[in-house]
């Protein structure tokens, strides 16, 4: 039996998939080692549950859209001395049928049964709809 967890974020001031591409890109071509790392105050209890395939889900513009793998954590800790977390994350955006959410702080543990399926390979590369448009349609279940 899988066990394992997931986590969902808020992608604050990215405005689609594609911006968070971008953002990420720069990141880790500044990185020293090419890897994607996402650092966030607090540290995973279930850590071990996410390490056995996890994914963070991405909410931009209030829906999920993305998920991106995570393949370890690192201990940061920064100029202040505070202990933080990096999440480090596997290279590829995977575009998910977008699903409507709430703006909530920090990052949650996300229900495999909960999250939302990844799009069919067909319609990855699709152009995204505008984000009213979307979240309208995602929330009366025609996405």
């Amino acid at each position: 039996m899988d066990n394992h967890v997931h986590l969902i974020k808020l992608s604050v001031g990215t405005d689609s998939v594609e911006d968070l591409a971008r953002w990420q890109a720069r990141r880790r071509s500044e990185s020293g080692d090419g890897r994607c790392r996402h650092v966030t105050r607090m540290w995973p209890r279930r850590e071990a549950d996410v390490l056995r395939g996890g994914s963070i889900y991405w909410v931009i513009k209030g829906l999920v859209q993305c998920r991106q793998s995570i393949v370890g954590f690192e201990v940061v800790i920064r100029g202040d001395g505070i202990r933080r977390c990096a999440l480090v994350l596997g290279p590829d955006l995977i575009r998910v049928a977008p699903a409507p959410r709430r703006a909530f702080q920090g990052w949650r543990y996300l229900d495999p049964a909960d999250a939302p399926p990844d799009l069919p390979s067909h319609r990855a590369d699709e152009e995204a709809l505008p984000a009213d448009l979307t979240r309208a349609l995602a929330e009366i279940g025609v996405l």
